[in-house]
C-alpha cells in the first residue's frame, strides 16, 4: 500500500508541474468539485468562486446493488454487483464529460459513512484513484470552512466505506432474503429489515404492555393551611401516617383518614431553604433534535431530518445569497468547536451581559457509544438570530432554526437558579409536605425552556417557622387510577431507538416510514399503534428468526460496524457470522411455516355493487372497507366515526373522515351531495344558544380551546373572530 501512496504521490507532483506549464500559456486550471445536491452546489459555489471552481452535484448514489437481483456473490467472499442507477446515465456522462475536462476533482459529499462511500463510487466512475487526495470533507457550509477543507484535502477512508459497505450488504441480505418468506407465508407486499423489525418489537412489545394493563386505584389527599398570621394559605400534600408512606386504595380508606385529620392541631416541623441550579442542556445532537422538534413543535422525524438538509444545504438570504444556516444535521456528538464557543461567548456578553457567561464555555460528556465524527448541530453563525432570518425563511424553517439557535446559546450559559423551600408539617402521626420555588436568576431559560411546559411556573411559600401552629381550612381528597404506558411517539421511540443503541443517527427517520409504508402501525394522535398485520409478521420473526428481533444483537452489530469503520475488523468476517446461521434459519422456517391467513372483520355493511358484507382492511394511514369480492368487484369506501353531532348545513350526521396523508377532519355523511367539513372537531353535547345547531371547538396552540356555531350564517358567527382563524386554517391545509 506504501507503494501505491508513493505513485499516487509522483503522480500528483507531475499534475502540478502541468498546472504550472498552464498558467504561464494564460489558460485559467479549473477544478471540480462535486456534491451531493444542487442548493450545497449553489452554496459552495459562491464561497469558491466560479472563475477557478465548478461545483456540480451528483444527486446522491449513483451506483448501487441492483434492485431486481440480489446482488452479492455469497460463493466469492460477498462481492457486492454494483451497477449504474438506473436514470442516472445522463448525469453520468456530464460528470464525466466535466471530470476530464478538469485539471483537479474534489469529491465533497457529505461528511459521515454515506457520504464516503458516495465519494468512493464517484471516484470509481471518474477514474480517480482512491489514495489520490481527492476527499474533502466540512461540517458546516461556510466560507471559513470550505477554505479549510480546500487546503487539507485527504485520500477515501476505505475503512469508512467498507463500514457502509457492510451496513448495505447486511440490510441486502435480510431484505432480500426474508422479505420474500413473509409475501409467500404471508402477503406479497410485505419487508423484513435489520433495523425495522427490532423497531416494530418494541412498538408491539408496549402495545402489548397496554392491553394486559390492569389499573388500580388510589388515592391523593391535600391539605390547605394557614398560619395565624396575616399570611396567605397554602397547600400540603399528605405524605406519611405513622411514619410510612402513604398508600390509600379506596374511598372509605381516604373518608376515614380525611374525618380523623380534622381532630388534629397542625405545627411546622421543619423548614428547609436551599438554592437549586438547573444547567442547560448539550447542544443538539441528530437524536435529541428529532425528539424536542416532535415535542415542541409537532414534527414527525422526517419532517425534522428533510428541514434540517435545507437549512444546512444554504438558504438564499437576499443579496447575500445563499447561506448554510447550520452545521451537518447527522451526528451523534454534543462536541463544539472552540470558535463557536467564542462567538457565542461574545454574542451573550453584547446582548446579555457577562452574568449569563460561564467562567470556561462548558464541555458535554458524549456517549459511550458516540462516533463523535463531527461537531452538534448549531448555527454557523450565532448572529444571524431567528428575527434576522424570518423574512427569508419558510414558515417550518424558521421554527427549526429557531430551536437550533436557541438550544445552542443555551449551551453555553450559565445555569438557572432557584431559591426553593420545603415545608413539613406534622399533626400526631400525621405528615403533609408542601415544596415551592421561585426563579432567581434566568440564567440559560432566558433563551430556552427544555421543559415541556412552556416554562416553569415560580411556587411561592409564606415565610414561617418551626414550631408555628397552622390552621385546618381545607382537606381535598381525589380519587385516581394508576395508567399504562404511553404509545411510543417520534420523540420517544428515537430516544429508546438511541438509548438501546439501534440504528445510527441517519437511519431513525427512514425506519419509522418505512414501518408506517408497510402498514405494520399506524400513526394516530401523532402515536404509533401497531397494526394486526404488524403482530403477525413480529410472531413469525420472533418464532424463527430472534436475532433479528433481537435489540442487543442489533446493537451489537452497530458495534461490529463501527470497528470496520476504524480499521479493526474486516467486513467480510462480519458477513460470513452472520449469514451462516441466518441461511440455516431461513432454510427451517421455509419448510416449517404454513401459509398464514390473515384474520378478517366482517362488518354489517353491504357491498352496494355486489351485495356481499364488506370487511376492514387496513390501509397505510387507517382501516376502511372493502368488498371481499376482489378482484372481480373492488368497490372499496371510509369507515366512518359518527361524532354525534349533527350538519349545521343538511341535518345529517357529522362523521369523521381521515386525508389521504392521515389527517383527521369531520365531514357530512351526505358527501358529495353536502360538502361540509372542518378541521375543528364538532361538540356533540353543546348547542348554540341562538340556533340550535351543534358547536364545534377550535384548539389554538396555547392549549385555548374557542366553541362556536357551525353554521356560517348564524349570528353569532358575525364579526367573530375565528372566522379570520378559520380561513388561516383553510389556506395552510391547500398549502
Amino acid at each position: 500500500m506504501d507503494e501505491r501512496i508513493e505513485e499516487v504521490e509522483k503522480k500528483e507532483k507531475k499534475q502540478t508541474k502541468t498546472k504550472s506549464k498552464t498558467k504561464a500559456k494564460g489558460k485559467i486550471a479549473k477544478t471540480l468539485v462535486i456534491v451531493e445536491s444542487p442548493a450545497k452546489a449553489k452554496t459552495i459555489e459562491k464561497y469558491l468562486g466560479k472563475r477557478k471552481y465548478e461545483v456540480l452535484a451528483s444527486m446522491g448514489h449513483l451506483r448501487d446493488l441492483p434492485k431486481s437481483q440480489f446482488g452479492i456473490d455469497l460463493e466469492n467472499n460477498f462481492a457486492p454487483k454494483y451497477i449504474n442507477i438506473r436514470g442516472k446515465g445522463d448525469l453520468i456522462k456530464a460528470l464525466k464529460k466535466e471530470a476530464k475536462k478538469a485539471d483537479k476533482i474534489y469529491l465533497a459529499s457529505d461528511p459521515d459513512r454515506e457520504g464516503e462511500a458516495i465519494a468512493w463510487h464517484l471516484a470509481y466512475l471518474l477514474g480517480v484513484d482512491n489514495y489520490e487526495k481527492c476527499r474533502i470533507v466540512f461540517n458546516e457550509i461556510t466560507k471559513p470552512a470550505i477554505n479549510d477543507a480546500m487546503k487539507s484535502p485527504r485520500a477515501i477512508n476505505l475503512d469508512i466505506v467498507d463500514a457502509q459497505q457492510a451496513r448495505r450488504m447486511l440490510d441486502r441480505i435480510v431484505g432480500y432474503k426474508l422479505s420474500p418468506l413473509l409475501w409467500r407465508k404471508i402477503k406479497k407486499g410485505l419487508s423484513a429489515g435489520r433495523v425495522q423489525s427490532v423497531t416494530l418489537k418494541i412498538i408491539c412489545d408496549r402495545e402489548k404492555e397496554i392491553r394486559a394493563f390492569v389499573p388500580e386505584e388510589y388515592w391523593t389527599i391535600d391539605l390547605k393551611v394557614k398560619s395565624d398570621k396575616e399570611r396567605a394559605a397554602f397547600d400540603a400534600a399528605l405524605v406519611m401516617i405513622d411514619d410510612k408512606k402513604i398508600d390509600i386504595t379506596s374511598e372509605k380508606e381516604a373518608k376515614a383518614i380525611e374525618k380523623d385529620i380534622k381532630k388534629h392541631d397542625f405545627i411546622i416541623d421543619e423548614v428547609k431553604k436551599s438554592e437549586r441550579r438547573r444547567k442547560a442542556p448539550a447542544p443538539f445532537t441528530t437524536s435529541s433534535l428529532q425528539q424536542d422538534a416532535a415535542r415542541k413543535l409537532g414534527f414527525t422525524s422526517k419532517r425534522t431530518m428533510m428541514i434540517a438538509q435545507q437549512l444546512y444545504e444554504g438558504i438564499s438570504i437576499g443579496r447575500k445569497g445563499p447561506i448554510g444556516l447550520i452545521t451537518y444535521m447527522r451526528t451523534d456528538s454534543t462536541r463544539i468547536s472552540e470558535l463557536a464557543q467564542n462567538d457565542a461567548r461574545e454574542f451573550l456578553m453584547n446582548n446579555f451581559g457577562d452574568k449569563y457567561i460561564p467562567a470556561k464555555p462548558p464541555q458535554y460528556a458524549a456517549k459511550k457509544e458516540a462516533q463523535d465524527a463531527h461537531e452538534a448541530v448549531r448555527p454557523t453563525d450565532v448572529s444571524l438570530t431567528p428575527p434576522i432570518l424570518e423574512e427569508f425563511l419558510s414558515k417550518d424553517q424558521i421554527k427549526l432554526y429557531r430551536l437550533i439557535w436557541q438550544r445552542f446559546l443555551a449551551s453555553q450559559m450559565v445555569p438557572a437558579v432557584y431559591d426553593t423551600m420545603s415545608i413539613l408539617l406534622k399533626g400526631d402521626k400525621y405528615k403533609a409536605r408542601a415544596v415551592g420555588s421561585i426563579l432567581k436568576f434566568a440564567g440559560f431559560t432566558a433563551v430556552y425552556e427544555d421543559n415541556d411546559k412552556k416554562k416553569e411556573k415560580d411556587v411561592i411559600l409564606p415565610d414561617v417557622a418551626v414550631g408555628e401552629q397552622m390552621e385546618l381550612k381545607k382537606i381535598l381528597s381525589q380519587q385516581h387510577f394508576t395508567e399504562p404506558p404511553a404509545r411510543y411517539n417520534d420523540a420517544s421511540i428515537v430516544k429508546t431507538l438511541e438509548e438501546k443503541g439501534i440504528g445510527r443517527p441517519s437511519t431513525y427517520a427512514p425506519i419509522i416510514e418505512t414501518i408506517l409504508a408497510r402498514g405494520y402501525a399506524v400513526r394516530r394522535e401523532k402515536k404509533f399503534e401497531p397494526t394486526e398485520l404488524g403482530f403477525i409478521v413480529l410472531d413469525m420473526l420472533e418464532e424463527y428468526f430472534k436475532n433479528i428481533v433481537d435489540a442487543r444483537f442489533t446493537a451489537e452489530l452497530e458495534s461490529s460496524l463501527d470497528k470496520i469503520a476504524v480499521g479493526s475488523m474486516d467486513k467480510n468476517n462480519l458477513l460470513a457470522e452472520f449469514y451462516k446461521p441466518f441461511a440455516t434459519t431461513l432454510e427451517k422456517a421455509e419448510e416449517e411455516i404454513g401459509h398464514v391467513e390473515l384474520p378478517e372483520e366482517v362488518s354489517d355493511v353491504q357491498c352496494e355493487k355486489c351485495g356481499r358484507f364488506m370487511v376492514v382492511k387496513q390501509g397505510r394511514y387507517s382501516k376502511f372497507l372493502a368488498c371481499p369480492g376482489f378482484p372481480e368487484c373492488r368497490n372499496t369506501k371510509p369507515i366512518l366515526k359518527d361524532t354525534g353531532a349533527k350538519c349545521p348545513k343538511c341535518g345529517k350526521r357529522v362523521v369523521e373522515r381521515k386525508t389521504k396523508r392521515g389527517r383527521t377532519f369531520y365531514g357530512c355523511e351526505g358527501y358529495p351531495e353536502c360538502d361540509f367539513v372542518s378541521w375543528d372537531a364538532p361538540a356533540a353535547d353543546k348547542l348554540c344558544e341562538v340556533c340550535g345547531k351543534n358547536l364545534f371547538q377550535h384548539r389554538y396552540k396555547s392549549g385555548k380551546v374557542l366553541l362556536y356555531c357551525g353554521d356560517e350564517k348564524c349570528s353569532t358567527r358575525k364579526n367573530n373572530p375565528i372566522n379570520e382563524e378559520l380561513e388561516k386554517s383553510k389556506t395552510a391545509a391547500k398549502k
